[in-house]
């Protein structure tokens, strides 16, 4: 019996060192893309510097030193372009298998470009010799011949050579060396003119050809920059769009308008109306801001601990990997800001996870892609969307934070339950306690939310975003200095370096987007939008939500969810609003259908990502992703119909509406995975539909009927299973 104490100890510490400290590693791993460019020597050095500088620049001017307004989104997007075409490529690499290298020729025809782009960038420095001298204006002909056309000849000639140029992926390629010229030559010459009174005449006759010429330069690269790194769907809406401006006086009916000059139109593309309008405004300040603390959380290996604080606490309940993604997707997609690279990061852990408990390929990437979709409509960051419609609406952004708490909580409810229900269909375990990190180690180190908590409070106690921005970034060093990842002075370098590479991305996104908003409001093609809107609420209200719907995820499709949302506001949600919508109401309506174009087929981002991951078909995966995340398909309809749900009327009315619709999301989940603490049948699922539609609808009667629908079913079901009910609750 004595030796009974000292036996128990050594079982219990034996046992607890089974337990793996930590399940997740490499969450906050740097993501190479395949045509990302990796430097060595000097020129890593380079560009590492021009990384650092470029977050250093963006901290400075928000905090310290404010800049001019249009010259700090020019130089905003002008670092971004260059960075972009040093470290991304326009084609594959000849050393990894994708043919040979490209001939010596091709390369002196790219250096040979580098002689007009010089001369362009040579000749803004030459009128800005004489603007200081008192000129008034540059003369015509020096604007088109000795810079405009020589700055449209590189550019144009760049693009398409770095279209087929292969080389090593350890250089650079002398076709993008000419297009980070461009970039320098067209932002110099636009911030030398908008500094002069030069900058009143945009949009009219007497504009500088200049402007329209650097403007045409400028959107070219955008588009270039938008290509590389996300693909054509942004591209050719954009072409799309821009050949509008020019055909669109030939069209029939509501698209036709009286049409623009190529001068009146490019003179004022590149200014707040359009390029530097609300896309570029968020992106140059919140957005990089969010990056940066993003970055900042990832150099102190905060994902990590995310992902495995997940996994501790919902680790062992059945079907535990997939519960663990909806809640470590839910937590970094809210910071990302593109659901399809959350699932790059969170996902490559959780999908092999989920497939080893039991979940087939197809439904592991559907619940992967459908929790990262929904980190896009998490308060309080929102993945960027919510700055975006605070500065498109004039809406406080901490009432829109607020308002977008109860529709979250419904999205992430809904996964939760189809998860649930699916592992409980098909009798899926939990992981075992030896496979997965002790909760009572992984608590000791709760401080790690502390930047997001700050980040919080800052923002309800009245501090601006910026300055909120600022000092959560500045906790997270600080909370670093307490964990056993310590940020020092080489890891906050790298963290300022990777926010840079994150941010390209997104700012050559918003600023394409930019593009179509300039377009939008510059032909009033929006407005005829919203006059066809009217038209269908003649008939029906329900029928223009429906068309509103289908264009918000048409728009949507194939792009991130900023550049999905920029766009689909300008275009729908002034519809909805000339229809009697609330202002809150038309966007957040806009804003989720945007938001789930990720995972809607055919062209689902989110979707396709993790069906590389788990293996299975692609439109496989977005179907089932479809299914799991289709609360988010239902949810904006209930904005409309009680606008309760976004925090407005009474507290009474908020709660009830809350808890119904929420009860009503467990039914439409239960009908739509056939299991109601038991399998149901055919006849059982449509009483549940119907139960669910009465409480998602949020009136008092239907509320009443939808309960006593839940309340019969679930008796019902507990006298049918009684057995299997007690054993999924020990399971669960």
């Amino acid at each position: 019996m004595s030796n009974a104490p000292d036996t128990r100890p050594g079982e219990s510490e034996e046992a607890t060192d089974k337990v793996p400290d930590s399940i997740a590693e490499g969450v906050d791993e740097e993501v190479i893309e395949s045509n990302r460019r990796l430097f060595t020597g000097w020129q890593w050095a380079l560009f590492a510097g021009l990384a650092i500088a470029y977050s250093a620049f963006h901290l400075i001017s928000l905090n310290v030193y404010p800049m001019e307004t249009w010259s700090f989104r020019i130089v905003h997007i002008a670092g971004a372009l260059i960075l972009g075409f040093g470290l991304y490529a326009g084609s594959r690499f000849a050393d990894e298998g994708h043919g040979k290298a490209s001939p010596v020729w091709l390369t002196w025809i790219s250096y040979a470009l580098l002689i007009p782009a010089l001369y362009a960038l040579l000749q803004v420095f030459l009128m800005q010799q004489q603007i200081s001298s008192g000129a008034l204006r540059i003369e015509p002909q020096t604007e088109t011949w000795h810079f405009g056309y020589p700055l449209l000849l590189a550019t144009g000639g760049a693009i398409l050579l770095s279209w087929c140029y292969r080389q090593v992926r350890s250089k650079l390629a002398p076709s993008d060396l000419v297009l980070m010229v461009c970039a320098m030559a067209t932002a110099g010459y636009l911030i030398l003119i908008y500094g002069t009174p030069l900058r009143a005449s945009t949009g009219t006759s007497f504009a500088p050809v200049g402007i329209s010429l650097a403007a045409l330069a400028g959107s070219l690269l955008i588009l270039e920059m938008t290509r590389r790194l996300t693909g054509l769907a942004l591209v050719v809406i954009s072409a799309i769009f821009l050949l509008y401006v020019f055909f669109g006086p030939y069209l029939p009916g509501f698209l036709g308008y009286p049409g623009l000059s190529f001068n009146r139109f490019f003179s004022q593309v590149y200014t707040d109306a359009g390029i530097l309008g609300p896309t570029t405004a968020v992106s140059s300040t919140y957005i990089i801001l969010f990056i940066i603390f993003a970055a900042f959380l990832q150099a102190s290996k905060v994902g990590d601990y995310f992902v495995n604080f997940a996994f501790a606490c919902a680790g062992r309940a059945r079907g535990g990997p997939a519960k663990v993604a909806i809640f470590a997707s839910g937590l970094m997609g809210m910071i990302n800001g593109t659901s399809a690279g959350n699932v790059v990061s969170t996902g490559s852990l959780t999908i092999p996870l989920m497939k080893k408990v039991g979940y087939p390929s197809k439904s592991a990437g559907a619940i992967e892609a459908a929790a990262s979709t929904g980190g896009q409509i998490m308060p309080p960051i929102m993945g960027a969307g919510a700055f975006i419609m605070a500065e498109v609406t004039g809406i406080p952004y901490t009432e829109i934070a607020v308002a977008a708490l109860i529709p979250a909580i419904l999205y992430f409810v809904s996964v939760y339950c189809m998860v649930d229900f699916e592992a409980a269909y098909k009798g899926m375990r939990g992981m075992r306690k030896d496979e997965i990190p002790l909760f009572s180690r992984l608590v000791k180190q709760v401080y790690l939310f502390a930047p997001i908590i700050i980040l919080i409070a800052a923002l309800f106690m009245g501090y601006s975003v910026i300055r909120a921005g600022t000092l959560a970034t500045a906790s997270a060093a600080v909370v670093s200095w307490i964990s056993p990842n310590k940020m020092g002075i080489l890891s906050i370098l790298r963290a300022l370096r990777l926010a840079s590479t994150m941010a390209i991305q997104i700012i050559a996104v918003c600023a394409c987007a930019g593009l179509i908003v300039g377009v939008i409001s510059l032909t009033g093609v929006g407005a005829r939008f919203s006059s066809l809107l009217l038209g269908l609420a003649g008939v029906s209200q329900l029928l223009a939500l429906f068309f509103a719907m289908c264009i918000s995820i048409l728009l949507g499709m194939g792009m991130p969810t900023t550049a999905a949302y920029a766009v689909a506001a300008s275009v729908v949600a002034p519809g909805l609003i000339n229809i009697g919508v609330q202002p809150l109401v038309a966007h957040f309506f806009v804003f989720y259908f945007a938001v789930v174009s990720a995972i809607t087929p055919p062209v689902a981002l989110a979707s396709y990502a993790a069906a590389g991951i788990s293996g299975a078909n692609a439109m496989g995966t977005s179907v089932a992703s479809f299914k799991i995340g289709l609360a988010a398909f239902i949810v904006p309809f209930m904005f409309f119909y009680s606008p309760a749900m976004l925090m407005e009327g009474s507290w009474m009315q908020i709660l009830r509406v809350g808890a119904t619709a929420t009860l009503g999301i467990v039914l439409l989940s239960g009908m739509v995975q056939a299991w109601f603490f038991g399998p149901i049948k055919v006849w059982t699922r449509v009483l549940m539909l119907i139960g669910a539609i009465f409480m998602i609808y949020g009136g008092i009667y239907t509320d009443i009927a939808g309960l006593a629908i839940a309340v019969a079913l679930f008796l019902m079901q507990r006298k049918l299973y009684p057995k299997e009910d007690k054993a999924t609750a020990s399971s669960g």
